[in-house]
Formats: C-alpha cells, structure tokens, sequence
C-alpha cells in the first residue's frame, strides 16, 4: 500500500505503509463497527511503478548523506558521508525537535548547535556501488596453464530477453549490462582470463583470452528459462506480485576448455523431469591455444569490469560452484551433475558454511576463501532441496545456495565529508549534519543518546531505528531498497543496511511543505515535539542500543516512550522490556501496529533481516526460506513465535486503512470513552478531559478524523492481554477501506472491512505489572499527530500528559491497592 496525506487530494507518494496482526473474540461494551454508515466506494487509479534505480532517484535530492552510526554518546565522534555534484556544500549539526513541514503543525524546529564542523566543503559526487557477488582473491591455484572447468548449479531470474514477470523488467539498475557473470576470473580492463556467463541473448556462455591476448567467447545459443514465479495476486493497479519458490528454474551449468586442442563444451541441463526445449549440450572447437590469465579476483555473479570494480551482476542463486585446472570430459560432468565430489577442484565453494557472516568457505585442498558483498542472501534452498525441512540448521546441505540481485547493498562506502565530535555536554535527542547545496537541504539523521550508566532523566523515548531501517528508503517508491521495497527482478529485500542514505529518515521527507503523509520518523517527531514543548525532560535511546545492552540499559529509567510504529523487534529487545516492565518499569506505547515482525540485527550491527510471511505484509519470503540466516531463529510474526504484542502492551494489530485517495471515506476516527474507564484505577487518566462526547474529534497531523487511525491495535484476551487490562476507550465506525488483518483471515469472505467487521477498531487500553510497572496503549499510528492539536492544549494531549505524569511519579498509580 501507498502512504499519502490526510487531504485525499496530494497524490504525491513518499513512503511504504506497513500492511501489518491481532485476534480472537472480545466485547468491550462499545459500539459495533457493523452499525457504521456506509461509505463510498471510489474505484482506485493504478498505482505508479517507480521506473528509476535508487541512484537516479538519489542524483534527484541534489545532495544527500548519511551517518556512519544511527546512535553515538556524548564525546564520541559521528562520521558523515556527503554526496552532492554541487562544487561545494554546507554543513551544519542541528539538534531536530520536529521534522514535519506542515503548515497545520509547528512546522519544521532544528536547533543549530555550535561547532567548528559548520562551515562550507567541496563536493564531491558519490554513487551507490549496487550488486551484490563474491570475491576470492588472486591466486595462482586460479591462474591455470591453459585448460580449465566451472560447474555450478544457477537458477537465474533475469535472463536477457525473457518476459516472464512484468515487474522485473521495469528497470536496469545501473552498471548492470545484458551479460550476468557465473564464476569468472575475467578482467574487461585487462582483457583477459576466463569465466563463466549467462550471455546477452540467455543462453549459458565461455568466455576466455588466450595466449595471444585475442578473446573468444562460446555460447550455447540456447536460452535459459527464468526461475519461475508463484503468483502472489494482483495488486491495485494490476500489479503482478511473484513469490519464487524451488521449481523449473535450476540448471546444472558447466564450460570447459582445453588448452591443448582449443576443444570447448558447454553444458545447460535443466534439474527439472519434465520435458525441457532449454537444455543444451555445445562442443565445438575454437582456434586458441593457452590461457591469458587476468590479475582480477574470482567473482561469483559479476565480472570485474573495465574500471577495475565489479560489473555484469547476475540475478538469481548459485549453489555449488567449482573451478578445476583441467578439462573435464562429459561423463565427468554428469557425475558431478548427479552429485559426485569434487575430486580435485581448485576451489570449491560451500555457501552453506557461515552463513551468519559474509565469509565464503572453499572446501579444496587450497582453502581459497572468499568474502560475500553486499548482502546476496544466505539460508535459501539450494538445487537438492527436498522440501521435508524448513530450518536450514536442521540440513545445512540443501541450502548450498546463495540468492544475487544487482541492486543489493550492504555498504554504500562512501568517503566521509566531515567528522563531528559530539560534545561532552551535548543534550540528548535527534540529532542531524544539515546538508545544503545547489538550493537542496538534506538531513543526515542520527541519535545522541546518554553517556553510558549517566542517564539525564527517569524518561526516555525508544526511537524506533529498526523500524526505520524496515521502511529505510534509497531513493525511490518501488526500488528504494527498503524491507518493502523489490529487487529488479521482483524478489523483496530480505536486509537493510544503515551503511547507505536513508531518503525517509530525515526533515522535510514528505515535502517542503509538507505536502505527503508522515511515516515513520517524521511522525514520531510529533511526539518529540510535544515533549519538547510542554517541558520534559527526556533521554534518548534507540532500538540498536537497547538489543546490544537489553535490561540493563532500561534500568535507568522509570517510564519508556515508544514511536509512533515501533513495528520490527528482536528477540533481545522484547526480552528486556519484558523483563523491565516485570521489574516495575512502565511503558507508554504511543503508536499503532508495534512489536509486530521478528527482527534480528546481524553480529556487526550494520543491518537488520527479514522473512516475511503469513502476515499482513509487502511480500512474502518463499518455501523453506523463512529462518533468518543472521540467527538461525524462526522468522514472520511474533504472534506465531507465541509472543503476540498483547502479551507485552495488552493490545496487537488488528486493521488498517488510510481513506481514499479521491477524498472520500473514512480516514482517522475520534475515541470513545469506555463504562470500564470510569473505574477509580482508571478514571485518572481522562482528568481535564470532556465529560461526553467524542474524545479528539479534529484532524490529526497524521490523518483527518481523530487519534485512532491508520493501522489499529485491539485487546485479545484469547491472545494474552491481560486479566486486568482496562480499555479505556475505542475508536469505531470505520469504512471499508479499513480492513482486518489477514493473518486472523482464515477464509475468503465479506467480513475484512470496517463496515462489517466489528474487529476493525482500536483499543486504547492500560495494564497494571507487578512491582507498579504498567503499560499504557494508544494503540492507532494516528494518536501522535492528535497531540499537536490547538497548540497541545486539547483532550488527546491531555489524556496522554495524565499518563505520563502518572507513569514518572515515584508512587503507585491512582487506584491501586
């Protein structure tokens, strides 16, 4: 789904929705969404298909950065990587207190921070080094005398020429030409060496130089077929979703070439039984004599090309790849074809080894290991998957295979622009290097977070930085490189890296003016600001430092704040705010849809992972792919780990919906006062606020309407909201463009939207911990941007000041005993 703004009239799209669950049956005693007026119902227009690549998009902002860490103390120091084609640029840090341009709202508030770093720089222009492959270094076992061999295993999903699926052909990210290198030891500068490659008509091709220096290149002439998609449906507008799974797509690949006779073979066999026009068998022979070794390294899906850096990146998974020194006739091919060793090889590689890391592990007797770059992704079913086990831990062996896009990106690597060395003073909050060029400004995003064990209040918010990697855009809607995002060849993006610009995490993200929908960051400034405005004190800590120190960290502090969407979480995380709420700590959970997929981060801290599936969700991962290679641990939801959201805050997703783009339906909602909230243990919290009526019945900065909108969570007693958990309130009445989660869709039917499904609604709850902890739940993605409302002074502000007075007093909550 498409995130725009609460006008209906902006069709200006700057961001991924999350399509995100909840369950089981409860009453709480408010109206019934089944009673609500009917709304229009407005045919959608097709939605765009962003055509260009992440660089063509990012070239667009005219400048733009990134931090080298999302989270540094006081007395660290920050680096900040600058790209502009400007001749020079200007650089100064600000202290960001809100980041959304809307004219509605306060508008975007930075705070220059004084510093010997602000000040003008040459530019200099920087590209993002897509594509991913792996490299062996120079070696002479690699330089044979003449005669060689390359076998894999290849199951390609962008062949040239192919039109399979209309989505992965809607764009060529750059640098990427019809030829896909295999295995090659091929230098373009040089002119020399050999490899392995899917050729610029699809078919399997050799490619060598010989002795002379002239290059030769063989192909089988006969096209591969692309690895074929399941569809997943169709999306508005007609948009095919694929989900690969293992099926006609893999090729036992081999070329060989003898040195002595200038003899070639090149051999594309097809793993499938059923009858195959793509299998080829070519043996021909070429005049060349010897081999022209090339000084490159050994890559596996790219070729080094003529700018002395990887090029021509292949699409698809390689299983199994091996090189030998000599000619292999055919018969021993097809023995390797049916799985003979590798008898002799001088390399030969085993993606199944390590795959928490980026090292490539070569089994031969020459130990000629590699490095993984830019995140191929690791724990997929290789050629001999048997389909009897899900967990690659349980059958290391068949998921030999790794999955290559030429648009993948761990590190952007950029040369930083500048260092910045944070005060020892420094407050902490959102901090930023205000980067300006050419008329363009660009925030390079980042926390400063307390010194270690040196906690400034006994509140801090939880800035939600693994939610922002999920939704972490490098430039455009489609190919923007986030976990919503798909690969050019229609595949979506299992790791997201902060090591690259981040084009959603910064002010003005939504527009100058603020014309699109707030997501993500710029919505939680709206809480940031709010607590800036009415005088707290607040500390600031960000989902990376609270998985790295757990308990410990959260210790420091009486109450915690999350964002707005605090959506992916790892297991580290939940653990300590279990352990912390436990313990007394009392948690104020201000957003909607939070707690909600399994995220692990991997050793380095650099990216976060993902295997969707069985969720409300932008994809889903494919058969037998849905453990996380980084952990080895179980991936999708939480609530199918057993640890759905309402065991934690009471509340877990339930609906979401964001009104028509034409202007009508039902956008945001206001709350509804529960007979529960009336009770003495919670009354407290709606002092000041209007005896009857609708409870925040004006627009949101969010969403027109109300607090409770966008995506909403619900109590479940079933699913483990607690015994004593109050809803305090609900927000009901929605249109059918609100719908109901599909992981608790267990049919096809007429039920799933707002009219009709009693389920599509909001809970705004409280939960009382041993040890005085609590949780407070608001439980609508929409409830921040209600704060701002009449300069803060209105009931959603005020019921959410309740709570955290309440929450921050060194006493029991009003009503216990």
């Amino acid at each position: 789904m498409i995130a725009r703004r609460r006008t209906g009239t902006a069709l200006l799209i700057t961001a991924l929705v999350a399509v995100i669950g909840g369950s089981g049956p409860l009453s709480t005693g408010v109206g019934a969404a089944a009673t609500a007026p009917q709304t229009p119902k407005v045919d959608p227009p097709p939605l765009p298909v962003d055509p260009r690549t992440p660089q063509e998009a990012l070239d667009t902002l005219g400048i733009s950065g990134y931090p080298d860490r999302l989270s540094v103390q006081p007395g660290e120091s920050v680096k900040i990587m600058v790209s502009t084609k400007s001749p020079s640029f200007r650089a100064t840090m600000v202290r960001v207190v809100h980041g959304d341009a809307d004219p509605r709202g306060p508008g975007i508030k930075e705070q220059v921070v004084e510093s010997d770093v602000n000040k003008e720089y040459p530019g200099r222009y920087q590209t993002l080094p897509v594509g991913s492959y792996v490299t062996v270094p120079d070696h002479g076992a690699l330089r044979p005398d003449g005669s060689f061999t390359i076998t894999a295993w290849i199951a390609p999903t962008t062949v040239p020429g192919s039109k399979l699926n209309p989505v992965a052909y809607r764009r060529t990210p750059a640098g990427t030409g019809a030829v896909q290198g295999i295995v090659t030891k091929w230098s373009e500068k040089e002119q020399a060496g050999y490899g392995m490659f899917v050729d610029q008509d699809g078919g399997l091709g050799l490619r060598l130089a010989d002795r002379s220096g002239r290059a030769h290149t063989v192909s089988s002439g006969v096209k591969l077929k692309p690895w074929a998609p399941a569809l997943r449906g169709v999306e508005p507008g007609g948009v095919v979703r694929p989900q690969h799974v293992n099926s006609s797509g893999w090729y036992f690949a081999a070329v060989s070439y003898d040195a002595g006779t200038g003899k070639v073979g090149l051999y594309q066999y097809p793993l499938t039984g059923h009858p195959n026009d793509s299998e080829a068998v070519v043996t021909r022979t070429i005049e060349a004599r010897g081999l022209k070794n090339a000084a490159a390294p050994l890559l596996i899906a790219a070729y080094q090309g003529g700018q002395d850096r990887p090029a021509g990146f292949y699409n698809g998974k390689i299983d199994a790849p091996r090189v030998y020194d000599r000619a292999l006739d055919e018969q021993e091919i097809r023995a390797l074809r049916r799985g003979g060793p590798a008898e002799r090889a001088v390399a030969a590689f085993d993606f199944s080894q390590k795959m928490d890391t980026d090292q490539v592990v070569d089994t031969s007797r020459n130990r000629l290991h590699g490095r993984a770059v830019n995140l191929p992704v690791r724990a997929v079913t290789g050629h001999n998957w048997q389909a009897d086990e899900q967990d690659f831990k349980l059958a290391p062996k068949q998921y030999g295979a790794m999955y290559f896009h030429d648009d993948d990106l761990g590190d952007a690597a950029w040369e930083p622009g500048f260092t910045w060395k944070v005060p020892a003073d420094a407050r902490s909050g959102v901090y930023a290097a205000k980067l300006e060029a050419g008329g363009n400004v660009y925030h390079a995003t980042f926390v400063v977070r307390p010194k270690h064990g040196k906690p400034a209040s006994k509140v801090a918010l939880l800035v939600p930085t693994f939610s922002y990697l999920a939704y972490g855009m490098t430039g455009g809607l489609t190919s923007g490189m986030s976990q919503y995002s798909r690969h050019s060849d229609g595949s979506g993006v299992v790791y997201s890296s902060h090591l690259r610009p981040l084009t959603n995490l910064r002010p003005y993200a939504s527009g100058p003016r603020g014309e699109s929908r707030p997501w993500q960051f710029e919505a939680d400034t709206h809480i940031t600001d709010w607590l800036e405005s009415t005088g707290h004190t607040v500390d600031y800590i960000t989902d990376h430092d609270l998985h790295r120190e757990g308990t410990k960290l959260l210790d420091d502090y009486k109450v915690v704040i999350t964002g707005s969407h605090p959506e992916y979480t790892s297991e580290p995380m939940l653990d300590a705010l279990q352990s912390w709420l436990n313990d007394g700590g009392r948690l104020m959970y201000l957003g909607g849809n939070g707690f909600y997929w399994v995220t692990p981060l991997d050793r380095t801290g650099a990216y976060t992972e993902l295997r969707r599936h069985d969720g409300t969700e932008a994809w889903q991962g494919a058969p037998g792919e849905h453990y996380h290679s980084t952990t080895g641990e179980y991936g999708g939801l939480w609530r199918f780990r057993g640890r759905p959201p309402q065991q934690l805050v009471g509340v877990g997703f339930t609906a979401q919906g964001f009104g028509s783009r034409l202007g009508t339906g039902t956008y945001s909602r206001p709350l509804d006062r529960s007979p529960q909230s009336h009770d003495p243990r919670a009354a407290w919290v709606f002092d000041g606020v209007k005896a009857t009526g609708p409870i925040g019945d004006f627009d949101s900065l969010q969403s027109q309407g109300g607090p409770m909108g966008e995506e909403l969570d619900r109590a479940d007693y079933a699913l483990g909201t607690a015994d004593n958990t109050i809803v305090l309130g609900s927000g009901t009445g929605f249109g059918d463009e609100y719908l109901f989660v599909k992981e608790e869709n267990n049919t096809a039917n007429l039920m799933e939207g707002g009219t009709v499904n009693w389920l599509v609604r909001g809970d705004v709850t409280l939960t009382r911990y041993p040890r005085g902890g609590a949780v407070f739940s608001a439980s609508s993605i929409s409830w921040a941007g209600s704060l701002f409302y009449n300069n803060y002074d209105n009931d959603i502000a005020t019921i959410t000041e309740n709570v955290l007075d309440a929450f921050a007093a060194d006493r029991p909550l009003p009503g216990a005993g």
